[in-house]
């Protein structure tokens, strides 16, 4: 079974989480860097080549025998499909028309949503922002695994497996943990994904629809790109709880291994988040990063140390219970 996890709670933390603070520093420092931010105004281009050769290339595997059916829907279809759920991450920032134009960056998010098969984009909006915003905390923050799933993938080979469920996880964790009320944005992404898929279902064939799901819950899993899934926030280091990756795959990723400087500047498009490191390098130069996902994600099976519960947690307190740096926050709502 592989080695036994030696973590059985969370690492609690009663103190900010640190990107608020370090924004700060760097805009004080820095005041240049507020010239990053804004929309990418070639993203919605990119997303439209994708969801477009994802369309063509589901109409032409749809014959292949099933190794290279697999073949491609892992390495080909998986990568881009992944990729695009990363897009839709930035315009869940509105990064793609800009805060003016809201309604545009939900709308191309729908586009991006169309080769994954499975509706998403608007609601993982309303739970990343969240994530930003309440970090660690046990309540909000929805990217925090269940503490079910600390106590059951808890060594070497269910911890694999939990990888290759991650899409699961990821995708169900909320309805259960945190559900919210459907929105009628949610309904029209709900509408226009089935509409999608029932046309590629009639005109490709049941292989092509296939080929977009399986390419989709694929890449989630156990494949490289869905290493940043653990690289982001796991605790390889104790007492850093956000971890940036500096390699080749952020070239295909929007670039959302730079996650120190993602959860510093938000606002700043993935296309140029490197600029905020070479304006303040200072900043992140020291801080414990990964060269790696492949071995994130090997290291992670592997290490007794690191597992579902190798994260930082916060516990919410009422306002008046902490001072000084402690966490204080009233919310009642």
């Amino acid at each position: 079974m592989g080695a036994q996890v030696s973590r059985n709670d969370f690492e609690w933390s009663y103190t900010e989480e640190p990107h608020a603070t370090r924004r700060k520093e760097i805009i004080k420092k820095y005041p240049e860097v507020k010239k990053l931010m804004g929309h990418d105004a070639n993203l919605k281009w990119v997303v439209m080549g994708m969801v477009l050769f994802q369309i063509i290339t589901s109409y032409f595997v749809r014959d292949f025998h099933w190794f290279p059916f697999f073949m491609m829907a892992y390495c080909i279809g998986g990568v881009l499909n992944h990729s695009l759920t990363l897009a839709i991450h930035e315009i869940a920032h509105n990064l793609a028309f800009g805060h003016s134009r809201p309604l545009l960056n939900r709308a191309i998010g729908m586009i991006a949503n169309f080769p994954l098969g499975i509706p998403m984009s608007v609601s993982f909006k309303k739970y990343h922002l969240e994530h930003h915003k309440y970090q660690g905390d046990e309540d909000y923050d929805m990217d925090l695994p269940s503490r079910l799933e600390g106590a059951l993938f808890h060594n070497s080979f269910t911890k694999f497996l939990w990888l290759i469920l991650q899409p699961f996880f990821y995708t169900l964790r909320p309805l259960f943990l945190r559900p919210k009320p459907l929105t009628s944005l949610e309904v029209i992404n709900i509408t226009t994904q089935v509409l999608f898929d029932c046309v590629i279902l009639y005109f490709f064939g049941w292989r092509s629809l296939a080929y977009l799901t399986f390419s989709t819950f694929l890449a989630m899993g156990l494949h490289p790109v869905a290493g940043h899934f653990i690289s982001e926030h796991y605790m390889f280091v104790k007492g850093f709880e956000t971890y940036s990756y500096y390699g080749p795959l952020n070239w295909i990723t929007f670039n959302v291994g730079y996650h120190n400087e993602h959860h510093d500047f938000p606002n700043v498009p993935g296309s140029r988040l490197p600029e905020v490191k070479k304006i303040a390098p200072e900043y992140y130069d020291n801080l414990p990063c990964h060269t790696s996902w492949t071995k994130v994600l090997y290291d992670f099976i592997t290490d007794p140390a690191i597992g579902p519960y190798a994260r930082i947690k916060r516990k919410r307190v009422e306002a008046g219970e902490q001072n000084g740096n402690t966490l204080v926050k009233d919310r009642s709502d």
